[in-house]
């Protein structure tokens, strides 16, 4: 927020002659100034905004004239305690005199006055997250000489209360609902539902107000001097660079925060000024699902912030073609051709006066994953770009939002036919499933979220400062603004389920409530009711629907994508697959093998667990086989199924991990359950009925005592691995047959297999002598058994530091080594991960004494640099070794990225993110070519 001041702009002390302002036609200048045509470099001075506009003039396309201050010039500015750098002023001034010599009118001249708008413009598009100005330099003074210039009150007016609007917000700091019930107050008393049903009498009673308001509010008077006017809106936008929801936005897509943001000072048109007038917001293709049509919205007799603020509900762009059909097809001509010119979907802003085609802005769109890969792929066939520019188009986060959860038809139908649906059919302007809570503020959604809730956030229309809910929320939902409004631009761009423009629901946002309208039914939904939303289809229900995982091979654009990346990567994309299932999705999804199954997991299912646990309470060795002998024919079933699902391509099997009391009760629900039963013997009375208590009791009491022998202080870095695999042979000696047998069966099918035997937790040599020699003896009594030999793999997990700091001695036993990232990270950062994410590493983060959860995003100067040594030592002993990572950072793009430059074979990761980690793999390869 700008405070009013009376005295003239201030600036720091001359020291150097600098170029700070650059007419929009004066482009050429600025890059005669730079070492080569960069137009990177263009859009960080001029930001992307300016940037654009002057290109369009350049293209000579009908651009209102205007003048750009340069992002450096809002860097000094915020460095120097907010006083403008040296000349800028002058030079805005000045460049006020030229624009006023290309139009032919004066700036606070009341015959033929100019007037400009003032807005922020950074290098990378952050749409409606700083401020705006409209209408600068009208006063009492030029609002009576332009009516009667053009006649037309009602217009004057109109376009002289948005400016007091404007400015009492953005450069006074006053909050926006006031004007608004001044407004909705005249329009009661008269009856009418719309703005554009006031007269202008009554716009000019409303400007009078909100200059009351602003004198209430500030003590001061609305400013009458249209150069302060101009002075404190820039000012105004340079300070919006840090206002909270541009600096949430920045956090939230990565953009630095040290760029800054130009101003744009624009000579004002008028959408608002009849009939044959009108403003919109179009993007050249379709953002929600890439389809190559006109998509967007206009309004007639309209100014430009009503469409993009949702205050209306807009026609679609094709109705122009009725309305308007020669402005129309000039208009679908200049979209065509910024598009063959950019190279990409363009997001264009026009407004129409009397009759004429203005072009106010032009920047690549924000687009739904779907969208941004159809574009990427129908750009490439149309040969507009590369493949390799195609890859670089759509992020991995993209794909990840694309294979989000789904409603399927059968959950739909079953709300529908219970009498939950609420919202028929409204705009669906951001694709996807979401359920969540119901909450109707931004600060709301955003505490419930940090809470843990799935929140669906429930607006009337949003606005700029809602985005830290609408980044916080599952979903959001309003009752106004169609598919350009800042509701559906924010949610496309963050991968959020968007429903717009639901006219049934009566939102009340002061009593957290909103009542839906069907088939003249009253349905009342509050704050904390659960709400799915369907923005695929612009759905709304009642209650929490199911989801589904989406169908991959429907894919089409996506799975040619996805051809070309792997074409391009270096790295390979294997998956984590416990189960014959997981495996048949990861080779449906593109993995290249298994490089992690987790024998344990198949233990812990109803049927196994028993016989696991029978395992675990054997008292003598002979007990123990006779339990392992039936786990073996069920494991090797697994195996086998895991072999056939991946047809051939490798698969790494780890044997077993966890310390053994893990698959046994807890010893605080054993001490209830014996509690429990003791007072329940209390009230038998048969003694069928004690002899069966009493024989309960003795076995929790069993399994009590079995559970205090294996309890340790740090169970994690105990018996476990390894360890339990040398002290208890037979464990290792079922599972490896399990293995070898499995892959024998099902080579014999005339399938090729390729086992490969993993050791967990290693981090001596000794034990992988040791449990090598267990493996070899195994092996050859299998192959005897079968008269079949197989090739099959031996290595370990490196998760420890001594086995990375070893690794050269661990190579001469070793085949190939799999990073277990997670435990790699918890043991070299000595921190337990369920204890550090629950308890400090949020506030690690937050307070930036980490920069990312260690946890999520490889630590490449701790981990990484464990990892690079041990690739380097084992390659040393074993050269061209075969190593990957098997960690949740599998599936990490930025971990993803380290891999690839350090030299991994592969990266394995769970079967839903195998497209993404291979479009990552692709992306990391094409930086090396740039």
């Amino acid at each position: 927020m700008t405070t009013l001041v009376a005295e003239r702009p201030s600036t720091v002390q001359k020291t150097t002659a600098k170029r700070w302002v650059y007419l929009f036609n004066q482009l050429d200048e600025l890059e005669a100034t730079l070492p080569a045509a960069d137009w990177d470099a263009v859009r960080a001075r001029l930001g992307g905004k300016g940037a654009n506009l002057a290109e369009m003039t350049r293209l000579g396309l009908p651009v209102p004239p205007g003048f750009i201050v340069t992002t450096e010039a809002c860097n000094a500015y915020l460095t120097h305690d907010r006083h403008f750098p040296p000349d800028q002023w002058a030079q805005q001034l000045a460049a006020m005199r030229q624009l006023e010599a290309l139009t032919g009118k004066r700036f606070g001249d009341p015959q033929n006055p100019l007037l400009v708008s003032c807005r922020s413009g950074a290098k990378f598009s952050m749409p409606g997250m700083m401020d705006t100005v409209l209408n600068i330099g009208l006063n009492d003074e030029t609002a009576q000489s332009m009516v009667a210039l053009t006649g037309d009150a009602r217009f004057v007016y109109d376009a002289y209360r948005r400016l007091v609007q404007m400015f009492g917000c953005v450069v006074m700091g006053l909050p926006d609902e006031p004007f608004e019930r001044v407004i909705t107050e005249v329009k009661q008393a008269r009856g009418v539902a719309l703005d554009v049903e006031l007269n202008a009498q009554e716009w000019q009673s409303i400007t009078e107000r909100f200059k009351g308001l602003i004198k209430g509010y500030k003590g001061s008077d609305f400013p009458q001097d249209p150069t302060q006017q101009l002075e404190l809106a820039t000012r105004a936008v340079f300070d919006s660079w840090f206002g909270k929801r541009a600096a949430d936005y920045r956090t939230a897509t990565g953009i630095p925060h040290d760029l800054g943001t130009a101003v744009n000072i624009q000579m004002v048109v008028f959408g608002n000024l009849g009939a044959n007038s009108g403003t919109g917001v179009t993007f050249t293709r379709n953002p929600v699902n890439g389809g190559k049509e006109l998509y967007g919205d206009y309004l007639l007799n309209a100014q430009g912030e009503d469409v993009v603020a949702g205050i209306r509900n807009t026609l679609p762009i094709a109705q122009l073609q009725k309305d308007m059909p020669q402005i129309y097809t000039q208009f679908s001509e200049i979209c065509d051709k910024l598009e063959q010119h950019f190279h990409d979907m363009q997001d264009v802003e026009f407004t129409i006066e009397q009759g004429k085609l203005w072009m106010l802005q032009t920047r690549n769109g924000k687009r739904t994953a779907r969208a941004a890969i159809k574009i990427a792929v129908d750009m490439t066939n149309e040969t507009l770009i590369d493949r390799k520019t195609a890859l670089t188009r759509v992020s991995p986060e993209q794909v990840e939002m694309l294979l989000h959860p789904q409603f399927g038809e059968e959950v739909k139908k079953a709300a529908l036919d219970a009498g939950k649906l609420l919202v028929e059919k409204a705009v669906n302007a951001s694709p996807g499933a979401a359920v969540g809570q119901a909450v109707f503020d931004a600060d709301t959604a955003e505490k419930w979220a940090k809470a843990g809730k799935a929140v669906i956030m429930v607006r009337p229309e949003t606005k700029p400062d809602d985005v830290h809910g609408l980044i916080a929320a599952r979903g959001v939902l309003t009752s106004r603004g169609g598919a350009t409004s800042h509701a559906a631009v924010v949610a496309r761009q963050f991968g959020k389920p968007a429903v717009c423009g639901a006219e049934n629901l009566t939102i009340n946002v002061e009593q957290h409530l909103f009542v839906a309208m069907l088939d003249g039914h009253a349905i009342e939904v509050h704050e904390g009711d659960w709400l799915s939303i369907d923005g695929s289809t612009g759905e709304v229900f009642l209650g929490q629907l199911e989801t589904r995982e989406p169908d991959f091979a429907r894919e089409l654009e996506l799975k040619t994508l996805l051809a070309w990346a792997d074409t391009v990567r270096k790295l390979g994309v294997w998956a984590n697959a416990d189960y014959p299932k997981d495996a048949e999705r990861a080779h449906r999804y593109g993995a290249e093998g298994i490089g992690l199954c987790r024998t344990e997991h198949m233990f812990f299912e109803q049927n196994r667990l028993p016989i696991v646990q029978e395992m675990i309470m054997a008292t003598s060795k002979a007990r123990r086989v006779a339990a392992l002998e039936k786990l073996l024919p069920v494991q090797r079933k697994d195996f086998e199924g895991i072999f056939r699902a991946m047809a051939g391509q490798p698969v790494i099997i780890r044997l077993l991990d966890p310390p053994l009391h893990e698959f046994l009760p807890s010893y605080s629900e054993l001490v209830q359950d014996l509690a429990d039963l003791k007072v329940r013997l209390q009230h038998f009375h048969t003694l069928s009925e004690i002899d069966a208590a009493l024989a309960e009791v003795r076995q929790k009491e069993d399994i009590l005592n079995r559970v205090k022998a294996l309890t340790e202080a740090n169970p994690m870095l105990g018996l476990r691995g390894d360890r339990l695999g040398i002290l208890m042979p037979e464990i290792t000696e079922m599972q490896v047959r399990a293995i070898l047998e499995a892959a024998i069966n099902v080579q014999r099918d005339g399938i090729s297999v390729h086992p490969e035997i993993m050791v967990p937790l290693s981090s001596h040599v000794n034990e992988l002598k040791y449990l090598k020699q267990l493996v070899q003896t195994v092996a050859a009594q299998v192959f005897k058994e079968a008269g079949l030999v197989i090739d099959y793999s031996y290595g370990t997990m490196i998760e420890v530091p001594r086995a990375a700091l070893t690794a050269d001695q661990m190579a001469t036993e070793a085949e190939f080594f799999s990073f277990g990232t997670n435990d790699l990270t918890q043991t070299t950062f000595g921190m337990s991960r369920d204890d550090a994410e629950a308890k400090f590493l949020i506030q690690y983060t937050e307070l930036g004494i980490l920069p990312t959860n260690p946890f999520q995003q490889l630590d490449r100067e701790g981990v990484g640099k464990l990892i690079e040594m041990t690739v380097k030592l084992g390659r040393s002993t074993r050269p061209g070794m075969h190593m990957g990572i098997c960690g949740e950072h599998g599936g990490d793009p930025s971990s993803i990225e380290f891999c690839h430059q350090i030299g991994l074979n592969y990266v394995s990761c769970s079967p839903f993110r195998v497209p993404i980690a291979r479009l990552a793999a692709a992306q990391a390869a094409l930086k090396d070519l740039i």
